[in-house]
């Protein structure tokens, strides 16, 4: 049974995991970091050095920056928050910069000297940025969460310091209450007053990027190549929808996205396949509401035991938890959303993670189909088994076993992939 702290845990939860961003999230955080520098030292820094861990390089390499008129990488993420970042609004650090601003950042990231250094450091998720101005300096220090500031310095006095751990969870509401059990308990009984807002802007914000991404030219446009070349239905729609808000974003779209542990494809993908099947199935708000609840939940669930950033490909886990939320539209009970998660898990565990760019769409819509796929096993009977590799008995078991595979069996996996794209770690 689902005590009143435990839903109180799980509100707090989606509290912090639902936030608006605008871009992909760690050139976002890079932009913040670089906004909150700019305004500690109380001018444009005349000199940066970036020390950013390996996964942050690998998922800013590839990726289009938004408002910086077609900029990728560091340099154009940390010129963005410099030139005309407002570090109030955090994960929409620059979701309002001025096209008239686009020259600046060009400039900024070209003429300033920008080293950039893959840092030496057990956090997967680390930013740390020290910029010089005169006979000023000053320090941000963005650690295992993408807003998570953990040191500033100006001069060198310490202006904010908070403890420091190498846990990706740090300072986050502690995950540990999640299963499945009581996530589908939690989605049947919570007020939705009390999270509604939440999840209809993660309706809204999704929803509108993926149309973005249908209707003009973003990225790979998997979503498109989806609808047009595909059998025409309810499945083929769940997977472009959802590849098509990943094109967009990935490709430097302006319009926000409401992420989900710490991603905005995450996000994309954990609801907006579950919202195109409401709209198929003619399910009321409410119904789509908790759903999104399930799939949101699922999710979170998986990611907490791997972490925010891995060489375990995310969109996997939100694919997995899209197949649950369309299983609780379809269905509803615990033995259908158990089973879809298992067998969705067995399907597509271990697909890797080589850093933010179009084809990570590709990757969403296969990981949509894994889901969907999972839903129709059980609904036919069928179902992957404890000993079928890395299913277990039990579906919160068969969830711990990826964040080991993702956490400690990845690891090197994450080193050979970061070497081939960048060279600069080992």
């Amino acid at each position: 049974m689902l005590t009143p702290e435990a839903a109180a845990t799980y509100i707090s939860i989606l509290k912090e995991e639902l936030i608006p961003a605008t871009g992909c999230t760690e050139p976002i955080a890079i932009a913040y970091a670089a906004a909150q520098l700019r305004a500690t030292l109380g001018a444009q820094p005349q000199r940066i050095l970036a020390e950013v861990s390996g996964n942050i390089i690998k998922n800013v390499k590839s990726v289009i920056v938004p408002n910086t008129g077609g900029l990728k990488g560091i340099r154009a993420a940390i010129a963005a928050g410099v030139v005309a970042g407002e570090a109030d609004q955090i994960l929409q650090v620059i979701s309002r910069v001025p096209q008239e601003a686009h020259a600046d950042i060009a400039r900024y990231a070209q003429d300033i000297p920008i080293e950039i250094a893959c840092a030496e450091t057990p956090r997967l998720l680390d930013i740390r940025l020290t910029g010089w101005a005169g006979d000023h300096s000053a320090l941000v220090h963005i650690a295992n969460s993408h807003s998570n500031v953990v040191r500033v310095e100006k001069d060198g006095e310490v202006l904010l310091e908070k403890p420091l751990t190498d846990s990706p969870e740090d300072s986050l509401t502690d995950k540990s209450l999640l299963n499945v059990a009581d996530i589908l308990a939690f989605a049947d009984t919570v007020d939705l007053s009390l999270v509604s807002e939440l999840i209809d802007r993660q309706i809204d914000y999704n929803s509108a990027i993926a149309q973005e991404g249908l209707e003009n030219s973003w990225g790979a446009n998997i979503g498109s190549v989806l609808l047009k070349d595909y059998p025409t239905d309810i499945k083929t729609e769940a997977k472009a929808w959802a590849a098509a808000g990943s094109d967009a974003r990935m490709s430097g779209c302006e319009k926000p996205v409401v992420i989900l542990s710490g991603s905005g494809n995450q996000g994309i993908t954990a609801s907006v396949p579950v919202i195109r099947y409401a709209e198929h199935l003619g399910v009321g708000r409410d119904k789509l509401r908790r759903a999104l609840l399930v799939s949101d939940l699922v999710t979170i669930h998986q990611k907490s035991g791997i972490g925010r950033l891995s060489a375990y490909c995310g969109a996997i886990s939100a694919g997995v938890g899209a197949g649950a939320g369309i299983a609780y539209l379809l269905e509803g009970t615990y033995d259908a959303i158990a089973h879809t998660i298992v067998n969705a898990v067995a399907i597509l565990s271990g697909t890797i993670c080589d850093g933010a760019k179009p084809s990570c769409a590709a990757k969403i819509a296969a990981s949509v189909d894994a889901g969907i796929l999972g839903y129709h096993m059980y609904r036919n009977h069928q179902e992957f088994k404890s000993g079928d590799g890395i299913v277990t008995k039990g579906v919160d078991n068969t969830i711990a076993n990826v964040g080991i595979l993702a956490k400690e069996g990845m690891q090197e996996t994450d080193r050979t992939i970061l070497h081939i794209m960048t060279h600069r770690c080992d």
